[in-house]
C-alpha cells in the first residue's frame, strides 16, 4: 500500500528526516510514536503528500502502486483526493455546515455527484453511530461527534489509506478510547489501512505494528 525509501527532509540546515524508509500493507493499523522533535509529524505530511521530501538520491514514495513524488501539482491534487484521506488532532469540520454537508466535501471537490454522495455519507454516519446528529451543525456536537463526522469525511472517497495525527489528542479518556475501537472496527469491515501518529500509548500497543522514531529516523 505504501512504500517510502530514503525519505530526507531539511529545513534550512537543520535535517529533520534522515533517511527513512517505510512499507506499509494493505489493511494496516500502524502506530508512529516518538518524543515530540523525534519528525512523526512532518513524516506523516511527506507520506499524505502534503509536503515533499528534500531532494536526495533514490529518494521514493509509491501509495497504491502509484509514484507520487513524480505527479504535477494539480495531478496530485487530484490524487490526494481520490485516494488519501486525513484526521487531525483538530476535526477542522466547517461550522456553518450540517454534519452530512460536512462528510460530503472531499467527494463534492472531486466533482462527485450529490445524489450518489449523500447517501453514501449517510450510510457512514450511521454506522459511525450518528443517524440521529446529520443535520446538526459542529457547535450542536461533541468532542467525540465531530471527530467521528471527520472520520466519515476521511472516509467518504473510500480511500487507499487514511493518515491521522494524533487524532484522540484533543478527547477525553472515554471518547478517545471508543474512537481507538473504530479505527480496527472499519479495518475490519473495510480493510481500510491507517497510519497513524499518536502519544497514546494504549492505542500504539493496540495497533498492528509499531514503529519508534527518534532523531528523524525509524529506530
Amino acid at each position: 500500500m505504501i512504500k517510502a525509501e530514503n525519505i530526507h527532509k531539511f529545513y534550512g540546515e537543520l535535517e529533520v528526516l534522515k533517511g527513512v524508509d517505510l512499507h506499509i500493507k494493505k489493511g494496516e493499523v500502524v502506530a508512529i510514536v516518538g518524543p515530540s522533535g523525534a519528525g512523526k509529524t512532518t513524516l506523516l505530511q511527506i507520506l499524505g503528500t502534503l509536503d515533499k521530501p528534500s531532494s536526495s538520491e533514490k529518494t521514493s514514495l509509491f501509495i497504491n502502486s502509484k509514484s507520487t513524488l513524480s505527479l504535477k501539482d494539480k495531478n496530485l491534487s487530484n490524487f490526494r483526493n481520490e485516494h488519501i484521506g486525513f484526521i487531525f488532532q483538530f476535526h477542522q469540520l466547517l461550522p456553518e455546515f450540517t454534519a452530512l454537508e460536512n462528510v460530503c466535501i472531499p467527494a463534492y471537490i472531486g466533482n462527485k455527484n450529490s445524489k450518489e454522495i449523500e447517501p453514501e455519507a449517510k450510510k457512514l454516519l450511521e454506522f459511525l453511530g450518528l443517524k440521529d446528529r446529520i443535520h446538526h451543525k459542529p457547535n450542536e456536537l461533541s468532542g467525540g461527534e465531530q471527530q467521528r463526522i471527520a472520520v466519515a469525511r476521511a472516509l467518504i472517497n473510500k480511500p487507499a489509506v487514511i493518515f491521522a495525527d494524533e487524532p484522540s489528542g484533543n478527547l477525553d479518556s472515554e471518547s478517545a478510547e471508543s474512537l481507538h475501537k473504530l479505527f480496527f472496527e472499519l479495518r475490519d469491515t473495510f480493510d481500510q489501512t491507517f497510519v497513524i501518529v499518536t502519544h497514546n500509548q494504549a492505542l500504539a500497543e493496540m495497533a498492528d505494528r509499531k514503529l519508534v522514531m527518534k532523531d528523524g529516523k525509524i529506530i
